[in-house]
């Protein structure tokens, strides 16, 4: 059983060191542990830091890319490592790095396929109370959205089997730990979470610049996800809510006119024709996005055999690579 730890690190020289000491290099039910650092084209130190501390790969991206993309560099790099066992944590010492063995004992165990750290949001101090509520009424959302019960779904530090890190297309630019749960819960991938401790904070968050920015861009996030996986679902609820309030301005529209006063309600008519044409528009959007979701659906099956026959061939030739740096 061989496990990769995967950082994504944007300018992290001064905490990267804290967090790799803090990671143990044994873990119960775990034959290899191999640490992967994914450079988001920082401008520091950090490529140097992680060779001087040792570390089994590195991957390079050419510039800063967002955390979104550095973490699928990840997952496909540590993928093509041969790993069994993914474990995504942060390079700014946020997590206890002795919490990976209660990340990965229930895949180890074969209960889950995703398991995500809770950090109990509520207890955390350095959290403001508005941050609090936020993601305690995003966390709602999303769970509403994804069927699952994961109690903090912005949480970094999560670990995923072979299986459910090939099934995950992370298409945000912005993050994806609101997308891969609401993935997991439309894929049917086993999904759970364990309580995890956190570390004092080092740094702020650089992640999003204000609250408001924060807001709009999670909302755009869970709405762009949501309509990927229900797009029938979300249009025939607005055009069904459009055409029935045209309806219902029709209905008027015929009782002042059999009651010999319609003559002063011509614009009603107007109006409800045009609500209930568009309503029925948006109806027929929605099947026809139900029908590309259905193709993406194909091409996501597709994609996942094509990682499978990658990844077979790669063990069958004895590719697993040793210590390991590139760019990408």
């Amino acid at each position: 059983m061989k496990l990769i730890i995967q950082i994504p690190c944007y300018n992290e020289e001064k905490t990267l060191p804290l967090t790799l000491r803090d990671i143990p290099r044994k873990f119960r039910g775990v034959d290899e542990v191999e640490i992967l650092i994914v450079d988001d084209g920082s401008t520091d130190r950090t490529v140097e830091v992680a060779r001087e501390e040792g570390v089994d790969h590195i991957v390079r991206l050419t510039n800063n890319k967002g955390l979104a993309e550095g973490f699928m560099t990840g997952i496909d790099a540590s993928l093509r490592l041969g790993a069994d066992i993914i474990v995504n944590t942060d390079g700014d010492n946020q997590y206890c790095g002795e919490d990976i063995q209660k990340l990965i004992d229930p895949i180890i165990d074969g209960k889950a396929d995703m398991v995500i750290g809770d950090r109990n949001v509520k207890e955390i101090a350095h959290f403001s109370f508005l941050k609090k509520i936020l993601q305690l009424a995003g966390s709602w959302v999303v769970r509403h959205l994804s069927g699952t019960d994961i109690p903090d779904v912005t949480s970094g530090f999560r670990a995923f089997s072979r299986e459910a890190a090939m099934r995950l297309n992370v298409i945000s630019r912005f993050t994806y730990t609101l997308e891969t749960i609401i993935q997991a819960g439309k894929k049917n991938i086993a999904i759970t979470h364990v309580p995890i401790r956190t570390n004092k904070r080092t740094r702020p968050s650089r992640l999003f610049s204000s609250i408001p920015s924060y807001i709009r861009r999670s909302i755009s996030t869970i709405t762009r996800i949501w309509m990927l996986y229900e797009p029938m679902k979300i249009f025939m609820y607005i055009g069904g809510l459009i055409f029935i309030a045209g309806l219902v301005v029709s209905v008027r529209f015929l009782y002042f006119y059999f009651t010999g006063s319609g003559s002063g309600h011509i614009q009603s008519l107007i109006l409800s024709a045009v609500m209930m044409i568009v309503g029925f528009q948006i109806i027929m959007i929605g099947f026809l996005a139900d029908i590309i979701s259905a193709n993406r659906r194909l091409i996501e099956d597709v994609l996942l055999r094509l990682k499978r026959m990658e990844l077979f061939k790669r063990e069958k030739a004895g590719g697993k690579d040793g210590n390991s740096e590139r760019s990408g």
